[in-house]
């Protein structure tokens, strides 16, 4: 063994270092085949390969969504901090501006406008916008006491990650990064121990199965104990009393919970999503009604000199009018308190906070959904991928 060894050092040399290699690669391949390709490339169904995240987004979009809705983010609590008072100063320039163009075009539109002299006019306008802090302030207490019904965060965020599987990937991807890179360091430190165990055997049998089997088994099993060793131990533990060991995922939690808080918040639990789930999701008809009523009766308060002047039956058509032109200026009118609104809502500090206090394993949900049913298969690719390898070694060192 000696002499064959100072014959051939160089193979010798070799095998633990293309052994690591092989771990490398393999942990390379099964990180890439987490995410790509975002579409099914081959002959479907079974012929070719699509992205674990994105092949599973239907089931991990759920699992988001639960998580978010149930441990995270809870509407009544949330729109509890807005304070009517604030908003309606936030808004009170486009609200006026828009009571002054509903106002003139509502009852232009009447044949109304042009018979009133300007000091009325004038009157009309003011009056109508004097009730705007208001109508504001019945609004926001009819949608805070009751704000479940008006707005469904589960299918705020469905609707959002669905929109855009790119957002899911990202949502995943950057949480979990140093996992990522953990998983292909552990296949350079793992290839290389088991590389050594491999050269061993060589010296001892020269036997051309032992490459190919070996690299089989390096792909397999440092795969599988990388991803393992991502989510576990969940406690923090010592081996042999001494080395300290627990899960790089779960030994990260107050970094993941500020990254994945900073991107629900900027990418899905936006202002313009919780808007337009209000204003157009599956209750936005009691919304609209909620507002049309609240409109008529600021109408009814503030115009008195407009119902005298056409008379009931007219004024009750006037006032419909007045509504819905409200409720169609409504989305761009509360996008412009975006910034007082979305520092009083503090999403993204409510959600690191309540993440820190998840269980082990309700925080573990936030990321291996993306391992758990096809793990196999990465572990089966880095077994095929380190085999071939192991064959092409065999090639080589016999030719």
């Amino acid at each position: 063994m000696v002499d064959d060894f100072l014959a051939h050092w160089q193979v010798y040399l070799s095998m633990p270092v293309i052994a690591a290699v092989i771990g490398y690669l393999t942990k390379r391949a099964a990180i890439e085949m987490m995410f790509r390709p975002l579409e099914f490339v081959g002959i479907p169904p079974y012929l070719g390969w699509q992205g674990v995240v994105p092949r599973n987004s239907e089931r991990m979009i759920a699992v988001a969504a639960d998580l978010l809705t149930a441990k995270l983010v809870h509407p009544k609590e949330i729109f509890g901090r807005l304070d009517p008072a604030k908003l309606a100063k936030e808004l009170e320039l486009p609200l006026m501006l828009a009571a002054d163009e509903i106002t003139r075009d509502v009852m232009a539109r009447h044949g109304l406008w042009q018979k009133l002299p300007p000091l009325a006019q004038e009157v009309a306008i003011k009056r109508v916008q004097a009730g705007i802090p208001g109508l504001v302030a019945r609004i926001m207490a009819t949608l805070s006491a009751d704000i479940d019904e008006f707005l469904d965060i589960k299918q705020v965020a469905v609707d959002a990650l669905h929109r855009d599987k790119r957002l899911l990937l990202k949502l995943i991807r950057d949480i979990s990064r140093p996992e990522m890179a953990f998983i292909a360091r552990c296949g350079v430190y793992f290839g290389l121990v088991l590389g050594l165990v491999q050269t061993v055997v060589w010296a001892l049998t020269k036997d051309p199965i032992v490459m190919p089997l070996f690299g089989a088994a390096i792909g397999w099993c440092t795969d599988w104990l990388a991803i393992k060793l991502v989510f576990f131990p969940r406690e923090r533990r010592r081996i042999l009393g001494v080395l300290p060991l627990q899960g790089v995922f779960q030994r990260r939690r107050d970094e993941v919970a500020k990254q994945y808080a900073a991107i629900v918040a900027r990418d899905v639990m936006t202002m313009p999503n919780l808007v337009t789930a209000v204003l157009n999701g599956p209750r936005a008809d009691r919304l609209r009604a909620m507002v049309r009523e609240t409109v008529e009766e600021a109408i009814d308060e503030q115009a008195g000199l407009v119902r005298t002047l056409v008379g009931a039956d007219r004024f009750t058509e006037l006032k419909k009018a007045a509504a819905d032109r409200a409720i169609r200026y409504l989305p761009t009118t509360m996008l412009t308190a975006d910034r007082y609104t979305t520092e009083a809502l503090d999403i993204r500090d409510t959600i690191a906070q309540k993440m820190r206090r998840l269980t082990r394993i309700e925080y573990e949900a936030l990321l291996r959904p993306a391992f758990r049913q096809d793990e196999w298969k990465l572990i089966a690719v880095g077994a095929v991928i380190g085999a071939l390898i192991g064959e092409l070694q065999v090639f080589l060192f016999l030719h």
